[in-house]
């Protein structure tokens, strides 16, 4: 028996939107879109994916955690090669550099629906 990782999917109030973002970021490809469901894949393997699916709800997680709010589940790490421009990229794109930023050679931002993620160099 074979288990492998298929996809990874994030809760937003619009799917649609908020997998253009991740789209215009990692250049990936759109497989399925629906009001509720987007997937994208890489354009070089179909999985693992990144999905996005409706969460009315969505509440973004507090930056840096403190006890008593709302904790990031999970995050994604994005490599590149040009750490500055890639920031700028994604600034550009509609996400939003934080203030606390835990490392010198990583960046934590949010994406337009309130996610955290990292861009980080090789080696990082």
């Amino acid at each position: 028996m074979t288990t492998t990782l298929g996809a990874i999917v994030l809760g937003t109030p619009d799917p649609p939107a908020l997998a253009d973002f991740y789209r215009a970021m990692l250049g990936w490809l759109e497989v399925d879109r629906q009001p509720e469901w987007v997937r994208l894949s890489a354009p070089e393997q179909e999985r693992p994916g990144l999905s996005f699916q409706l969460e009315t709800d969505h509440t973004p997680p507090v930056w840096p955690q403190r006890p008593g709010t709302q904790q990031m589940q999970a995050h994604l790490d994005l490599q590149v090669d040009d750490l500055e421009a890639e920031t700028e990229r994604a600034c550009a794109l509609g996400a939003t550099l934080q203030e606390h930023q835990p490392q010198k050679d990583v960046r934590v931002l949010r994406d337009p629906h309130g996610h955290l993620f990292c861009l980080f160099l090789p080696g990082a």
